[in-house]
């Protein structure tokens, strides 16, 4: 299993940004996919997840401002992220897990400036 992520880039605070995270391999029908993210000097942290269902998970920080969503048929699992703040700056990494297994795609750079 791969994951590719893309679309991370600079952007001023208030504004957004759409990340993507494409699967590809033996990717089976009940999974979970998800971001995470690690700022600096920081633990990595769950951002949202989202089961193969269409249920939603988000860290309480991001609730209002980030939205995750998936499609089944590409394998892919999207994150737009709104409201950005200088705090938002990270890499964020895809994750999806499935029979047990982690799998971790190689991060997006996200920076927020002031």
């Amino acid at each position: 299993v791969q994951l590719q992520a893309s679309g991370g880039g600079l952007v001023q605070a208030g504004g957004s940004l759409r990340l993507s995270c494409a699967a590809s391999g033996s990717i089976f029908s009940f999974n979970l996919m998800g971001w995470y993210r690690q700022a600096p000097g920081k633990q990595r942290e769950l951002v949202a997840s989202i089961t193969n269902g269409g249920s939603t998970n988000y860290a309480d920080s991001m609730k209002g401002r980030f939205t995750i969503s998936r499609d089944n048929t590409k394998n892919t699992v999207y994150l737009q992220m709104n409201s950005l703040k200088p705090e938002d700056t990270a890499v964020y990494y895809c994750n999806l897990i499935q029979r047990g297994t982690d799998y971790w795609g190689q991060g997006t750079q996200v920076t927020v400036s002031s």
